[in-house]
């Protein structure tokens, strides 16, 4: 029994079983608990993103931010606000970057990065001091309540909003419950908690099989709709693993995508080690689309990570990739990280790029040009 698990099971036994999003919300962002509120040390043994993996990423994201403010007219103040920014490694990345090569944008540019965790926060402001002392960078705990003109982007960060688990029996659809019983965690169904899953998959249009187990991802819904409100003109970039809900509740999705990570390995065992490894589902673009118009976002591109960094990277055929003094055998491993970036077996196809926008635009951007959606 972890920690974390010691407090579930009593607050289980004092109020009765827990619906999943408050588990899985626990299991994550549990204050002193939680598998994200702890400093980064072991990160690196249960997952990796994209922009660990080479600073190209941080790179060709800055020539899309800059492009983004040159679509909104070049304003006095052009504001970035990374949700989940962990310990700032992106947003170094990216204004690094923008500080060198792209000074008039950076002469505009306020970069946010939200993070929940104060020891990671920390850690974001004590790495991006030198652009903070520059009045370029500062860290916070909350989305801004007002971006009056910017970008909201996140990478990897919706997959890991607490979700709904729900199954059907005899044709009626049932929540998912965490109960504690006999010194363990175990799966109970109960009537739905809320009447805003079942509204959550009569406005996609979704039926779901007999059987069939799903995540209804009401947090993510009520997120796209939030950061539309305080959006007053601009783009909401999202980049994540997932699909559009006529696939993401098909028949090959049957037991759900929700999985636990840990040490790299992968698994359905979701009650093993709360606070102590990762819980993740496929997002539902179809979901943020919807609730996005609700506060006024539109879809202005989806496409694969693979399309967007080509589109992004190919104006200068990628010559960000490099930097100054390296040797040959450097530059081929950096050829070989952007591969991993892009390459279908790797991130490439596996990651979904959604880009929203909000207010007037002058002109659309290079990823609209690469779209690809399904019918």
């Amino acid at each position: 029994m972890t920690p974390l698990a010691e407090l579930l099971a009593e607050r289980i036994r004092r109020y009765g079983p827990l619906t999943f999003a408050d588990y899985m919300r626990e299991c994550l962002y549990h204050p002193v608990h939680g598998y994200y509120s702890k400093a980064e040390q072991t990160r690196f043994a249960d997952y990796y993103t994209s922009a660990d993996v080479h600073p190209i990423f941080g790179r060709l994201l800055a020539g899309q931010f800059a492009e983004m403010w040159e679509s909104l007219g070049r304003p006095e103040e052009f504001t970035v606000v990374e949700a989940g920014a962990g310990v700032g490694r992106l947003a170094t990345h990216v204004l690094d970057f923008c500080a060198t090569k792209l000074p008039a944008f950076y002469d505009s540019l306020r970069y946010v990065a939200v993070e929940r965790s104060a020891p990671r926060s920390e850690q974001a402001i004590a790495n991006l001091k030198r652009h903070a002392t520059a009045g370029h960078f500062a860290g916070s705990a909350e989305i801004p309540a007002r971006i009056a003109a910017g970008c909201l982007f996140s990478n990897e960060l919706i997959d890991a909003l607490p979700v709904h688990r729900v199954v059907v029996e005899s044709g009626a659809l049932k929540e998912i419950f965490v109960d504690f019983r006999d010194g363990r965690f175990l799966s109970a169904t109960a009537p739905l908690s809320t009447c805003a899953i079942a509204e959550y998959f009569a406005t996609q249009g979704v039926v779901l099989q007999e059987g069939q187990c799903a995540e209804a991802g009401l947090e993510a819904s009520d997120w796209i709709t939030e950061v539309g409100r305080r959006l007053e003109r601009g783009y909401v970039l999202t980049i994540d693993y997932g699909h559009h809900a006529a696939e993401l509740f098909d028949d090959h999705h049957m037991r759900g995508t929700l999985l636990a990570y840990q040490n790299h390995r992968v698994s359905e065992d979701f009650y093993v080690s709360p606070g102590e490894q990762d819980l993740t589902a496929h997002v539902n673009f179809t979901a943020l689309e919807t609730w996005g118009k609700r506060s006024g976002l539109e879809t202005a591109g989806f496409t694969s990570q693979t399309a967007f960094l080509l589109a992004l990277g190919q104006g200068n055929e990628f010559a960000d990739l490099y930097d100054e003094g390296q040797t040959e055998a450097e530059r081929v491993r950096a050829r070989l990280q952007l591969k991993t970036l892009i390459h279908p077996e790797g991130m490439g196809e596996r990651f979904q790029v959604l880009l929203q926008q909000k207010g007037s635009v002058r002109r659309g951007l290079t990823v609209c040009g690469d779209v690809s959606r399904p019918d």
